[in-house]
């Protein structure tokens, strides 16, 4: 039987919903609960994980709980077929078109926050395989800093949006677990990561689990405005899509005296870069070009000052 949270998140659903919660609250279990329901009603339904891996024990617990149902069981396709006429994929999103050509009436995305490249997998992929049964979407997961899955729970926090829901909801949440088991790990965890796995609150920064307030300490004796005369040394970090650019500047000792980090259009963010140049008296600037590819740096490299 589905818990009190649980329970909160199928009465307010939505057509597109987002659950964005922390480890153990039961996403899992609620995700399993909302495909079968559709493909006991006859209907085609999918469940989606990031990586073959993740995929696994789900495909078990839909196995399991169909067992005395089906008519059939593919398990090199991971397909199940219900006698109601209702069926359930599983699909590994390590495919970028995972789905493509099918049809479904609800779609399950779990552990949306580790997806690669969530967001063209949804929009080219997941999202069209729901326009004959004009379908749902349940995107299930613990946040990863704020990245497309955060996007999506932002999204449906807009109480004006018509189609769009989303919760959140922390480890203990589940009156299931452990008591006192959630209070110790805090007291074994940056407070940062504590807070994005246990109580669904994303990280500044995903790949930062000490957050952005430990890094600005470990530089704030050595940051300053530029001296004349002074070489500076500048590292860009272009962000892509939702991604941070972030900058750095070194003076010639090798200590960090400037560190900036915002989400912006590329032509505002090419004007901070040269401004940012400019001020610390034209600095050279070296720009990560591996996750954008050449044009951007091409373009920068034709403005002044970089």
């Amino acid at each position: 039987m589905l818990h009190a949270g649980q329970q909160q998140v199928i009465r307010e659903a939505k057509r597109f919903n987002v659950l964005e919660c922390g480890r153990r609250f039961g996403k899992t279990t609620l995700g399993l609960d909302v495909l079968l329901d559709t493909a006991l009603a006859g209907k085609p339904a999918a469940w989606f994980a990031p990586t073959y891996k993740l995929l696994a024990e789900p495909w078990r617990e839909i196995v399991r709980a169909t067992r005395d149902l089906v008519t059939g069981v593919n398990q090199q396709a991971r397909r199940v077929e219900l006698i109601t006429g209702g069926s359930i994929d599983c699909w590994s999103l390590d495919t970028a078109d995972a789905g493509r050509g099918y049809k479904y009436a609800r779609v399950v995305i779990d552990e949306a926050g580790i997806v690669r490249d969530l967001e063209p997998a949804w929009t080219e992929a997941i999202r069209p395989t729901l326009t004959d049964y004009r379908g749902d979407a349940w995107f299930l997961g613990t946040p990863k800093g704020r990245n497309a899955f955060h996007q999506l729970f932002v999204r449906g926090q807009d109480h004006a949006q018509d189609v769009w829901r989303s919760w959140r909801f922390a480890s203990t949440d589940n009156p299931h677990l452990p008591a006192g088991e959630v209070e110790d790990a805090r007291s074994d965890m940056p407070d940062a990561a504590f807070r994005q796995e246990y109580l669904g609150e994303p990280a500044d920064d995903g790949g930062n689990p000490f957050g952005l307030d430990a890094i600005r300490a470990c530089i704030a004796d050595t940051i300053q405005e530029p001296r004349p005369g002074v070489r500076y040394l500048m590292g860009v970090d272009l962000g892509k899509a939702i991604d941070h650019t972030v900058c750095i500047v070194l003076d010639p000792m090798g200590r960090t005296v400037a560190f900036d980090r915002w989400q912006a259009p590329w032509d505002v963010t090419m004007r901070r870069i040269q401004a940012l140049a400019s001020k610390y008296n034209h600095a050279e600037v070296m720009a990560d070009a591996t996750g954008l590819g050449d044009p951007v740096v091409e373009e920068l490299q034709r403005m002044p000052y970089v």
